[in-house]
């Protein structure tokens, strides 16, 4: 039988820890976590509501990166988007750019039609770029013809953006 290596914790994270545990706005989750390391500190065995392998993997988080082992989580791979790489610039290229045929706009069944996509493919490329070519009293067509790859890369800054970066953003149109 394994035993689990004992925690010591500082004066600083133990009251981390305690805030956490207490916390009535904390996420459930870091509440959980903190609960965990808490009564592994107090030498209380891995019996503490969930899993021994829940508990065995805290533990271990919080022996090797401390307190940021708990807040975030590990980085998943999941599953690669197989359609989406390939046909996201299209969609939007389409979507901005373009107009159906006999109709005001793109819905998400003609743009799936007309790209060779699923509906839902569409609809989360839509999403996850702000488009909303429903909305035809403010939505606006760019004649821009890098404007997938612009958004793309705009969008990604907001996202994920690196570490002490500043985005400025300016607009060309002389009404504003």
């Amino acid at each position: 039988m394994r035993i689990a290596v004992s925690i010591k914790l500082s004066d600083e994270e133990r009251t981390i820890l305690m805030r956490w545990a207490r916390g009535r706005r904390t996420p459930a989750r870091l509440v959980q976590r903190a609960k965990i390391i808490l009564a592994a500190a107090a030498g209380k065995q891995n019996k503490l509501g969930c899993t021994r392998r829940t508990v065995g993997t805290w533990r271990n988080r919080f022996l090797n990166q401390r307190l940021c082992g708990l807040e975030k989580d590990a980085p998943r791979s999941g599953r690669k988007p197989s359609v989406r790489e390939e046909k996201e610039a299209d969609i939007i290229r389409k979507t901005t750019q373009s107009t159906p045929a006999n109709a005001t706009h793109w819905s998400t069944r003609t743009m799936a039609k007309e790209v060779g996509v699923s509906r839902s493919t569409v609809q989360r490329v839509w999403r996850d770029s702000g488009l909303r070519p429903h909305r035809v009293k403010t939505f606006k067509t760019s004649n821009d013809p890098d404007f997938a790859e612009n958004l793309v890369n705009v969008v990604g800054l907001y996202l994920n953006p690196p570490e002490h970066a500043l985005v400025l953003s300016c607009d060309e149109k002389t009404q504003i």
